[in-house]
């Protein structure tokens, strides 16, 4: 799973998405790429439950990148615990994302595969995407 090797600090603030994405929104590796159009937080299985999809339908002769990265740690208490006590450990790491950041990004493969392929990924993510094909 993806997580940070070191962190400042073990547990961060709250803190709620608002607005759209300005950095990492363009193509940078260019060919193809999947998109998010509405906001919310992929945690690190999702991520490597789509990548995992991508490559096994891609197989081989194909370059990817995966433009987020789960840093944000997530705390969860207990079931059945009362109110209170304060914060109880991490849990997971998540990627905060807001609408038009890129996710993946392919390129040495055909519109079609790559079309396919981000199309399967998509299921696996908790948000809704649009897949850029030129």
């Amino acid at each position: 799973m993806l997580q940070p090797k070191k962190t400042k600090y073990r547990k961060a603030q709250t803190w709620v998405l608002k607005g759209v994405a300005t950095r990492w929104a363009n193509r940078a590796f260019w060919d193809y790429a999947i998109k998010t159009v509405e906001q919310g937080f992929i945690t690190s299985r999702q991520i490597e439950a789509a990548r995992k999809t991508i490559v096994r339908y891609l197989r081989r002769g194909w370059k990817m990148w995966i433009r987020i990265f789960p840093d944000k740690p997530y705390t969860k208490k207990p079931l059945e615990v009362p109110m209170g006590w304060g914060k109880w450990s991490v849990e997971m790491y998540v990627a905060p994302v807001k609408p038009g950041r890129i996710i993946f990004e392919l390129s040495w493969i055909a519109p079609e595969l790559a079309r396919e392929a981000f199309r399967l990924a998509s299921h696996k993510l908790p948000v809704k995407t649009k897949i850029l094909v030129d």
